[in-house]
């Protein structure tokens, strides 16, 4: 069995981001020269997450909103992870919701997605580098 792995980094500009790295995955398992096997895709962080969803910009705000209404950032005060100093406990418990990571099968050497579905990165705790990993194992 053949295994590949690299890592997609990321330093967003805002605390949350939504980002589609669908097309960058593919690249990836076009590189290994996998045709049939799985793809793993899993944010090394734990204030980010990587989800499968569609790419609709009204979704994507959808998320936003509610996860904002789930785990509201301010007052960073009602956090007791917060009383470290951090004030990012939101951004933990967003990660937890929207998960860690996601294994997606490739077929002929692609990402066998069902209809509209595409991999994003979410953040929610940004405005630092960080990283996602990216293994690929099968023949």
């Amino acid at each position: 069995m053949k295994h590949h792995r690299e890592e997609l980094w990321f330093n967003t500009q805002t605390r949350r981001a939504y980002i589609n790295i669908s097309e960058q995955v593919q690249d990836i398992v076009e590189k290994s020269g996998i045709k049939e096997g799985l793809c793993l895709v899993n944010a090394m962080h734990i204030s980010a997450s990587v989800y499968i969803n569609d790419d609709e910009s009204g979704l994507l705000k959808d998320y936003d909103v509610w996860l904002e209404k789930l785990a509201p950032h301010d007052p960073v005060a009602q956090y007791r992870h917060n009383d470290t100093g951090e004030d990012n406990a939101d951004a933990h418990l967003k990660r937890q919701v929207m998960g860690r990571e996601v294994v997606v099968a490739v077929t002929r050497g692609k990402l066998d997605f069902g209809p509209w579905e595409q991999i994003f990165y979410g953040e929610f705790d940004g405005r630092r580098k960080k990283r996602v990993l990216v293994k690929i194992i099968g023949e």
